[in-house]
Formats: structure tokens, C-alpha cells, sequence
């Protein structure tokens, strides 16, 4: 069966950057600060803790919930807080593989991020005009893995499972449900290995 369709994940997997994923941490631990009353020190313990104990692959999004918070505060917070435009660069062979990938399948973004951050980012890496769909947060205030949302998102743009590889770097968050569906998927690590979905097309 022919790929017809790439669903990437976005951060820490079409750029690696520690040090936004550093700001986003922060903001989510001064958000559980200021809810809970704690010192950020006290709230970065909470939030560790709590995310240990999740299942789903412990994603900040479903931890600040558990926390009593709420994702459209969170994504607010994340908007104003993390500034991709100090911290990441191009990089080409990210853009040429994307290019190269889009002479043969549609090209799609599901990212747990918020609108205005990933755009943000996507312009900032060089890629935002090479994706014909972008689902983010916002499209379903469901954080990842969500089967409900994977569907959704196959029906949207016209593929099965089978014609269907998803692409990021965290199995349990990005990839188990897709793959549990039937679809194909590819786990990646570094920038290196992102690289050779270009045997795809080769």
C-alpha cells in the first residue's frame, strides 16, 4: 500500500530545540504555581510527580488538567511565555526533506501545541507553507493520544490507516494510537534520523 499521507508531529520532531521545550516547561510551572498556591520550586515537584504517574505517556497538556488547570489557560500562558523567534533557525535539509516528501504525499501537522506558538515556530524552521493541514490544540481541546481525534483527523484528509504514516518522537504520545489503528508509523529521535524518510521517496 502507497503512503498518500504524512502526519508529523511538530516539536521534537521537525525542529529539537531544548531550550524552548525549557520555556514551555517553565510556564507550566508557574501556571501550577499560581493555581495551587505554591512556590515554583513546591509546583515543578507537583508537576513531576503527577506527570510520572500518567499512563498516556505524560504529557504536560493532561497534567496541568489532573492539576485543575485548564488547557485554553495553559496555551494562553505558553503564547505569551515561549519565544521561538530567539531560539530556533532554519534548517534546510528539515525544508529540502519536506519538499521533496510533498511531490509525493499531502503533508499534515497534529501537534499538541497551540495555534499562534506553532505558527510561530513553523515560520520560524521554514516550513509553514509546506503543510496542506494543521491540527493543533485548539482544533479539539483534547490533549494527545486521543483516538477520537485520530480518526477525525484520517476522515479530514481523505486517507486510511494503511495509506497513512504518522512521524514523531515520542511512541506513547504520538504514535501508539495511530499505530493500534492500523496506520504506519516512524519514530525518530534526532534531525539525522528524521532525514531518512527521503528512502520514501527514493
Amino acid at each position: 500500500m502507497i503512503v498518500k499521507a504524512i502526519v508529523f508531529d511538530l516539536d521534537g520532531t521537525l525542529y529539537q530545540e531544548d531550550r524552548l521545550g525549557e520555556e514551555v516547561n517553565q510556564s507550566a510551572i508557574h501556571y501550577v504555581a499560581d493555581l495551587k498556591g505554591l512556590s515554583p520550586l513546591e509546583a515543578e515537584s507537583l508537576l513531576e510527580a503527577t506527570r510520572a504517574g500518567d499512563g498516556a505517556g505524560g504529557t504536560l497538556s493532561r497534567t496541568v488538567v489532573e492539576l485543575g488547570g485548564t488547557l485554553q489557560e495553559m496555551h494562553r500562558r505558553f503564547a505569551a511565555d515561549c519565544h521561538p523567534e530567539r531560539l530556533l533557525k532554519p534548517d534546510h535539509r528539515v525544508r529540502e526533506l519536506l519538499q521533496l516528501l510533498s511531490t509525493r504525499c499531502q503533508l499534515h501537522l497534529y501537534t499538541n501545541n497551540n495555534r499562534d506558538l506553532s505558527s510561530r515556530i513553523m515560520k520560524q524552521i521554514g516550513v509553514i507553507d509546506l503543510l496542506d493541514r494543521v491540527f493543533t490544540i485548539e482544533d479539539y481541546w483534547i490533549p494527545k493520544p486521543d483516538r477520537r481525534i485520530i480518526e477525525d483527523i484520517l476522515a479530514k484528509i481523505g486517507c486510511r490507516p494503511q495509506e497513512t504514516l504518522f512521524v514523531g518522537d515520542r511512541y506513547r504520545v504520538d504514535l501508539a494510537v495511530p499505530e493500534s489503528m492500523g496506520c504506519r508509523i516512524f519514530e525518530m529521535k534526532t534531525t539525522e534520523e528524521l532525514l531518512t524518510l527521503a528512502d520514501l521517496v527514493h
